[in-house]
């Protein structure tokens, strides 16, 4: 997380099941605030028309930050597909 630090707007996904909310791995939501210094983020989840369906406070565990442009540049070892 220290290379790449979750910011306030980033679009994420979810790395476990949380069945209590209803939400579900890779699920897809946006932070919208950050919490408790950057140790936690209030995340929320939209339908396709915008309506929000959960907000949440996440830990950095539990979600990953999705990213649309290509990485650069790759580091050594870093394995491709």
């Amino acid at each position: 997380m220290a290379e790449h630090p979750i910011k306030l707007l980033d679009v994420v996904a979810l790395t476990v099941d949380l069945p209590d909310y209803n939400l579900w791995r890779g699920q897809v939501g946006t932070v919208v605030e950050t919490l408790a210094n950057n140790t936690a983020f209030e995340v929320e989840f939209s339908d396709r028309d915008g309506r929000t369906f959960e907000s949440i406070g996440l830990r950095p565990e539990q979600i990953m930050v999705l990213h649309f442009e290509p990485a650069s540049p790759l580091k050594p070892g870093m394995v491709t597909a």
